[in-house]
C-alpha cells in the first residue's frame, strides 16, 4: 500500500455476524465508504486471523443492488417506495382493524435466524412480542434447535447448553456435524475446523458420526457411516455399554445428579447388537466408542443440527448430554463445559444452584394442540393456524428476519397459507419467498450500518470473550435504525398509532433491564438505586444503552463502578479486537444449574415418556426406503448469501449426491437429472453420483430455490438449484419439540423423463 492509499482509506474492525463463529475482521475503507479490501483481524482474542469465504463478502452484501433502502408498500399487486411514514400509517390502517375485530390472536409472529446476530433485534423483539400480545409465536428455532434448548432447559433448569472443550479434549466424537462446511453451532469457535486439527496434532483422536463422507469426515480419525435418524439409538446404546460393562462414572458430578439409578434399566433393550442392526455400523465399534469415552481423561460428544433436525431429535440431544455425564466428561476440562458470556444468562442469576427450572406445554396451539415451548408453537402448527377458520383464526403474520416459505417444510403448503392472509408486515431487506407476500417490507440497514454485539453466541462460546463492533457506515437518507424499525413497530402493535414515540418506549426498556438487576439479591448492583444507575448512562441510548446496562450487571461487569476493573461498554469500546475473559471453568455445577432440586435432571419424566417411542421404533423396518438429508457448504449459510455472485461461482453445488449402487439401480447418469419425491412434492435436480454418502440415502443441500415468481434476488434466482423443503414434510417431525425432521425423510428416486447432462452453475 502506498502512502497516498493510506492518507486516503481507514481500518474498521468487526466481528463477522454472518454466522456463530463470530471471526474477527479487519476491513479497509475508501474515503467513498467502499470496501476496498476484507482480511481476517490477526489482533483478535478469539479469532486470531481466521476468516472464511463468507466472511470476505460483507462489503458485497452491503453494496447488493437487491437489498431495500426504504419501505416498500404493495400496491395494485406491486411494491413501490414509500416514506416511513407512509409505511406505518399502511400497518396501521391494515392491521390494527384486523385486531380490533378479530383479537390479538389473530396475528402471528415469525422470528428468522438473523435475529440471532443482530443486537437490535435481540434487544426489541420482546417489545414487538408484548406489544402485541399473541400467543401465536413462531420461530426458526423449531426449524433447527429446539430439541437442544428443551433437553437442556429439562436437564438444568434452563437453556444451559454445554459445549466442547475443543482447545483442551484429546477425543471428541462428532454427531450431525460438520464444522468444515459450516463451523460450530450452539457451539461458537473461530477456526473450529483448525480447532479439530489442533486436537490431531496434541496426538488426539477425532471421530465423525455421518451417512455422508462430509468435509469433517476427510480430515477425521474415524468416519461412523450411520443411518440416518438413529443418533439417538447410538446414544443410548453407548450408555447402555458403559453400565452393562461397569464403567458408567458421572466423577464429580456423582453428588449433583438426580436420576442415575433410572439410566440402566432405561437402555436395557439398547445393547450394541441391537443397536448396530439400527444403526447400520458394527457393534464392536459401538463398544470401543463408549471404552475410548470413559478412558480418555479429556473426552467430550458433540452433536448438533442433524442431531436435532430428525425424528428423535430432542432424545439425541438429551442423549449427548448424558452420554457425556456417564463418562465423567462433563464440567471437565477437556469435557463438555459451559460457557459464561459476559452480559449474563439465567445459569449466572439469581440464587446459585437452584431455580424454577423449566417447564413446557402451558398453551397449546388451537387447531393440533401442538405444546408451547418457550413461549412458541412449532413453525409446523403455522399453516394449520392460517387454514382452519374459526375463532383464533391466523389471518395476518409479522416476520422478523425470516423466510418461512423458504425454511420450512411442505413448502407448497406454507406458501399458499401466507399468501391467503389479509395482511402481511416483514421486517426484511429482500423480496424473497415469503416479503413477496407482504403488504410492507420494513428493511433493515445492512450490517456494517449498525453496531454489533453478539449477545446469543457468547453464551455458547469454547473461550469466554468479548467483542463490540460500531457502525461502519453511516445511514443513507431513507433507512431507518433497526432498533427503532422494532420499536415504532411495538408501539404501533399496541395501540399507539403508526409514530410512537419510540425514545420514550426506548426508556421504558431501560427502566425495565436496571430495574431487574437492582431487584437480582445476587447480582452487582443489588439494592441500588435505579434512576441513579440510569443517570450514568445519560450519554448513550438505543442497543448501546441496553448493552452497557448487561455488561455491567452480568458476570464479569463493574457493578456500576463497585468493581472498577469490570467490564462495560466503554472497555470494550478501548478494545476493538476484543477482551480476553478466560477460558472454560470446570466445577462450574451446581452454581449453574436452575432446577428446584439443585441437581441436574438426568431422567425428566417428559423425555423419559419419550423415549418409549425410540424403544418402539427398535422393531421398524429400517431398510424399507430410500431417505433424504441435507448438507451444507462453506460458501452458503441457508438462504442467506445466494444473491453473492462470489459465492455462487463456479460448479453447481445444488446437487443430489447418491451412492453408484443406488444410481445404478435406477439407470441414474452421472451429471443428468434425477426426480426426486416425497409425500408432499417432487423436485427435479442434477445428479452426483458419489460412494462417498451411504447406500440408501441421497442427500441435497438446504437453502437453495430462490425461483418462485415475484422473488427479486437476481443472483440467487439464476443459480440453478432447487429447494430440498418441497420434499420435507411437516408432519415428519420430532414429536415432543415439534421440530422439523429435515433428515431421514422418505423419498423415492428415479431418472428424470428426458433427463441429460446438463452445464455447470456459473
Amino acid at each position: 500500500m502506498t502512502l497516498l492509499d493510506q492518507q486516503e482509506t481507514r481500518t474498521a474492525i468487526r466481528t463477522c455476524p454472518l454466522c456463530e463463529a463470530t471471526c474477527g475482521l479487519e476491513l479497509t475503507i475508501t474515503p467513498k465508504n467502499e470496501v476496498k479490501v476484507t482480511r481476517g483481524d490477526k489482533d483478535d482474542v478469539f479469532s486470531a486471523g481466521f476468516i472464511c469465504p463468507k466472511g470476505t463478502t460483507l462489503g458485497h452484501l452491503h453494496n447488493d443492488p437487491d437489498w431495500l433502502r426504504q419501505p416498500m408498500v404493495k400496491r395494485d399487486g406491486e411494491f413501490v417506495p414509500v416514506t416511513w411514514d407512509e409505511a406505518f400509517a399502511t400497518i396501521d390502517a391494515g392491521l390494527m382493524p384486523l385486531i380490533a375485530e378479530h383479537g390479538r390472536d389473530a396475528v402471528a409472529v415469525y422470528l428468522g435466524n438473523p435475529g440471532a446476530h443482530s443486537l437490535s433485534l435481540l434487544l426489541y423483539n420482546r417489545s414487538v412480542l408484548l406489544g402485541l400480545g399473541s400467543r401465536n409465536r413462531f420461530s426458526a428455532s423449531t426449524v433447527d434447535q429446539r430439541p437442544k434448548e428443551i433437553s437442556t432447559a429439562m436437564m438444568f433448569g434452563s437453556v444451559t447448553v454445554p459445549v466442547p472443550d475443543l482447545d483442551r479434549t484429546d477425543f471428541i466424537l462428532l454427531l450431525g456435524a460438520n464444522p468444515y462446511a459450516s463451523n460450530g453451532s450452539l457451539c461458537t469457535a473461530p477456526d473450529f475446523p483448525g480447532r479439530l486439527e489442533r486436537i490431531q496434532e496434541r496426538g488426539g483422536k477425532v471421530v465423525v458420526v455421518d451417512p455422508r463422507r462430509s468435509e469433517t469426515v476427510e480430515k477425521a480419525d474415524q468416519h461412523i457411516a450411520i443411518r440416518p435418524g438413529t443418533d439417538a439409538h447410538l446414544l443410548a446404546a453407548l450408555v447402555n455399554v458403559m453400565f452393562d460393562e461397569g464403567i458408567a462414572d458421572a466423577g464429580h458430578l456423582t453428588d449433583h445428579v438426580s436420576g442415575w439409578e433410572d439410566l440402566a434399566p432405561l437402555v436395557e433393550r439398547f445393547d450394541a447388537d441391537t443397536a448396530a442392526t439400527v444403526c447400520g455400523i458394527e457393534a464392536e465399534t459401538i463398544r470401543e466408542l463408549a471404552r475410548a469415552l470413559v478412558n480418555n481423561d479429556k473426552a467430550v460428544v458433540y452433536g448438533r443440527i442433524g442431531t436435532c433436525t430428525q425424528e428423535f431429535g430432542t432424545l439425541a440431544s438429551w442423549l449427548v448430554d448424558v452420554v457425556n455425564i456417564c463418562s465423567g466428561n462433563l464440567d471437565t476440562v477437556g469435557g463438555a463445559m459451559f460457557a459464561k458470556g459476559a452480559t449474563g444468562q439465567p445459569s449466572t442469576k439469581g440464587a446459585p444452584g437452584s431455580g424454577r427450572g423449566f417447564k413446557m406445554g402451558r398453551v397449546h396451539s388451537r387447531v393440533s394442540g401442538s405444546p408451547e415451548s418457550l413461549g412458541e408453537f412449532p413453525v409446523t402448527a403455522l399453516p394449520e393456524e392460517i387454514e382452519t377458520e374459526g375463532e383464533g383464526q391466523v389471518r395476518a403474520l409479522i416476520t422478523v428476519g425470516g423466510n418461512p416459505v423458504s425454511s420450512n417444510p411442505n413448502t407448497a403448503r406454507i406458501d399458499a397459507a401466507i399468501g391467503s392472509l389479509d395482511f402481511v408486515v416483514c421486517v426484511d431487506p429482500y423480496i424473497n419467498e415469503t416479503t413477496r407476500h407482504a403488504d410492507v417490507i420494513l428493511p433493515p440497514p445492512t450490517a456494517l450500518q449498525k453496531s454489533h454485539f453478539d449477545l446469543a453466541f457468547v453464551n455458547f462460546s469454547v473461550h469466554n470473550v468479548a467483542n463490540y463492533s460500531p457502525a461502519v457506515f453511516p445511514l443513507d437518507d431513507t433507512q431507518m435504525d433497526e432498533g427503532t424499525i422494532m420499536l415504532r413497530l411495538a408501539g404501533l402493535v399496541a395501540g399507539g398509532g403508526f409514530n410512537a414515540d419510540t425514545d420514550a418506549m426506548d426508556l421504558e426498556v431501560a427502566k425495565a433491564m436496571i430495574g431487574a438487576a437492582v431487584r437480582d439479591e445476587h447480582g452487582n448492583v443489588y439494592g441500588r438505586d435505579a434512576a441513579e444507575l440510569l443517570e450514568m448512562l445519560a450519554d448513550r441510548v438505543g442497543p448501546e444503552r441496553l448493552l452497557d446496562i448487561m455488561l455491567r450487571t452480568g458476570p464479569y461487569g463493574d457493578g456500576f463502578g463497585t468493581d472498577p476493573d469490570g467490564l462495560t461498554l466503554s472497555v470494550l469500546e478501548a478494545n476493538p479486537h476484543g477482551v480476553d475473559l478466560g477460558e472454560l471453568e470446570a466445577g462450574r455445577v451446581p452454581a449453574n444449574v436452575r432446577t428446584p432440586t439443585g441437581t441436574i435432571d438426568l431422567t425428566p419424566p417428559k423425555l423419559v415418556e419419550d423415549f418409549a417411542r425410540l424403544v418402539t421404533s427398535l422393531d421398524r423396518d429400517w431398510d424399507n426406503s430410500m431417505v433424504l438429508v441435507g448438507r451444507r457448504h462453506v460458501r452458503s449459510n441457508n438462504s442467506w448469501m445466494h444473491n453473492i455472485k462470489v459465492l455462487t461461482k463456479g460448479k453447481n453445488r445444488c446437487t443430489l449426491q447418491i451412492h453408484p449402487d443406488d444410481a445404478a439401480a435406477r439407470s441414474i447418469v452421472d451429471g443428468a437429472m434425477a426426480t426426486v419425491t416425497s409425500r408432499v412434492g417432487t423436485v427435479d435436480v442434477a445428479v452426483e453420483i458419489t460412494d462417498g454418502i451411504r447406500p440408501g440415502v441421497v442427500s441435497i443441500p438446504h437453502g437453495f430455490g430462490q425461483n418462485m415468481p415475484g422473488v427479486k434476488l437476481a443472483v440467487a434466482t439464476a443459480y440453478d438449484g432447487v429447494n430440498t423443503n418441497i420434499l420435507t414434510d411437516e408432519y415428519f417431525r420430532d414429536e415432543l419439540s415439534g421440530n422439523i425432521a429435515l433428515n431421514g425423510v422418505p423419498v423415492e428416486v428415479s431418472a428424470a423423463v428426458g433427463a441429460a447432462e446438463i452445464p455447470a452453475a456459473g
